[in-house]
């Protein structure tokens, strides 16, 4: 990408989108369109046309979402399949009819299905069925990457997607309810410690196996992938490691300084019980991840801690 190019990033308040932004600016890409939710509603096609219309982007970061954890997608699963797809189409279209130069669409790994071969390769995509909790979504997310990859054989664009294991770090959803299991653990944790409450319940039994990857990791794979990579085929962003929910809840408890008793609800749901990236194709063109676990979940906890709003929601 030209470092005058005109640059817009869909979602530039989440933490995906944030973390894009500061990536481009560290790199020296000034150039960069933001819309907030209230000037740019992604739902509505009309509106979305028009402002690409108007601003004819160069390259276009698709890191907008409606994103939740396990109780939000289960919950929720007509509304995150509807507002996903709706937007990420619009946007996509948009691009391409606006001569758009490069697109970058940022999925999820949660597209894979439940049980695929661990480590996850790419090429894994649409051979078994998904995980029913967050099915909706992870249908949403195919259906983009599909549309990318459709475009770019029906005409020639050059649209490129990204599936990232779990993200965590500076602006990420601390709710009680709709958050993912890392930021959600920071605010139990920081919380009880606060109220000086003796014992945290978790959900599951801390079996299942995940893999994180610090978000501003995240955006320089991005920017790597926008600046030496073309293809079809979606690319796999994580760390390679893995880590089980009852270790990393004791790392969270460590790094917020929490020294009560974690109990575990049996009766709640585990998901999908390992989720690792095979991320091979990444490493083969030059590319690792930056930030270790704990590193990151200080960060992150940071964040927590002087971010009111976030830690509001």
């Amino acid at each position: 990408m030209e470092k005058n190019a005109k640059i817009y990033v869909a979602g530039h308040r989440g933490m995906v989108g944030s973390a894009i932004v500061r990536e481009l600016q560290r790199n020296g890409y000034s150039n960069i369109v933001t819309r907030t939710h209230k000037e740019l509603d992604l739902c509505r096609q009309d509106a979305v046309e028009r402002f690409f219309a108007e601003e004819r982007p160069d390259y276009v970061f698709l890191a907008a979402a409606k994103v939740g954890g396990i109780i939000a997608n289960s919950n929720a699963l007509a509304d995150f399949m509807y507002e996903n797809m709706i937007l990420e189409m619009n946007v996509i279209n948009a691009a391409w009819k606006n001569g758009c130069k490069k697109l970058l669409f940022l999925g999820s790994s949660c597209i894979y299905p439940r049980l695929a071969p661990q480590p996850m390769k790419e090429s894994c995509l649409l051979t078994s069925e998904l995980e029913a909790t967050n099915e909706a979504y992870a249908l949403a997310k195919i259906s983009g990457l599909k549309y990318c990859e459709y475009l770019n054989r029906q005409y020639g664009t050059d649209y490129i997607s990204v599936m990232p294991t779990n993200l965590y770090g500076p602006n990420d959803n601390y709710h009680p309810t709709h958050s993912h299991v890392l930021p959600a653990l920071i605010r139990r944790f920081h919380e009880a410690k606060e109220a000086g409450i003796t014992s945290v319940t978790c959900w599951g039994d801390g079996t299942p196996l995940r893999e994180f990857l610090y978000v501003d990791d995240l955006a320089n794979l991005c920017l790597f992938l926008m600046n030496n990579y073309s293809g079809n085929e979606t690319v796999n962003a994580g760390t390679g490691k893995e880590i089980t929910i009852k270790a990393l809840t004791e790392l969270v408890a460590k790094v917020v300084g929490y020294e009560g008793e974690i109990h575990w609800d049996t009766s709640k749901p585990n998901g999908t019980p390992r989720k690792l990236l095979d991320v091979s194709k990444s490493a083969a063109m030059g590319w690792s991840y930056k930030t270790e676990l704990e590193d990151g979940i200080k960060a992150a906890y940071d964040d927590f801690l002087n971010n009111p709003m976030r830690a509001e929601r």
